[in-house]
């Protein structure tokens, strides 16, 4: 069975994490078939968004495979396979696609938590738009704690998506998130029972793939490039990805739909 899993269902890529006797710990395999996948579904124009979650109901994902990733970086173990000898040659370009820091992965991505999102496993949560939570879920970045310091993208994305103080708690003090705080803190979106996890996050996903095709990624672009710019430039990314969608077929669709009381036939173009 492949380590990353991935099934399209109706216009939805259904993304798991496969390694729940490890709680789903990214190790070198899973790390380029991940990076791999997110430049597979960017290209694939039948996929109109993305649930990812994890197998198992323990854990979403528990971050890196220290046991395993910690003596290659060091150079303590020599790559024995080909995704390991990849993982020492493109390490940097490998953490940035896999965990979703590049902005140029533009659609919808729904995260679908089934326990512990720690570490790395934490900070590819953040590169998902909407997030769905079990009630079991718990929510750690205890890197200070080691003599580290997360370096997937939290320290940059987390204190832009739920305010500084409570991002600065999560970093420093390594605090232990459990479901209902994440939910008051914005960190997740919605809390449902682990049964009812991956069903939401589907349906969502569904509600989401109605969309226009290009209207889902130019507004994701838009929120992306204009995070952290002033508001005139804001404004300006806005107003150009604005032209681009105003310009397309489905621009036109969607009204004449609306009109003629049918359900739109987007052609992402």
């Amino acid at each position: 069975m492949s380590l990353v899993q991935v099934e399209n269902d109706g216009g939805v890529a259904v993304v798991t994490l496969n390694r729940p006797e490890k709680h789903n710990a990214l190790n070198a395999e899973m790390m380029v078939r991940l990076a791999e996948t997110w430049d597979q579904i960017a290209q694939d124009e039948s996929v109109r968004v993305v649930l990812l979650t994890g197998a198992g109901d323990r854990a979403f994902c528990t971050g890196a495979d220290l046991g395993s990733l910690a003596p290659l970086a060091t150079g303590a173990k020599a790559p024995e396979t080909a995704y390991e000898q990849r993982w020492v040659e493109e390490h940097q370009s490998l953490v940035d696609r896999a965990l979703l820091r590049h902005t140029d992965f533009l659609k919808p991505v729904v995260a679908g938590i089934n326990g512990l999102a720690v570490a790395a496993g934490f900070e590819l949560m953040l590169g998902a738009d909407i997030r769905v939570a079990s009630t079991a879920s718990i929510f750690q970045l205890s890197e200070v704690r080691h003599g580290l310091i997360p370096s997937g993208g939290s320290l940059a994305r987390l204190p832009r998506q739920i305010g500084w103080t409570n991002a600065m708690e999560i970093i420093l003090a390594a605090s232990v998130i459990e479901a209902d705080r994440a939910l008051t803190m914005g960190l997740i979106n919605r809390v449902v029972a682990p049964e009812d996890v991956r069903a939401t996050a589907r349906d969502l996903c569904h509600r989401i793939a109605e969309g226009a095709p290009l209207a889902l990624s130019k507004a994701k672009e838009a929120v992306l490039r204009s995070s952290g710019c002033d508001l005139h430039r804001a404004f300006q990314i806005e107003e150009e990805c604005q032209a681009v969608v105003m310009a397309s077929e489905d621009a036109r669709e969607g009204p004449r739909a609306f009109m003629e009381r049918r359900a739109p036939l987007f052609v992402g173009r």
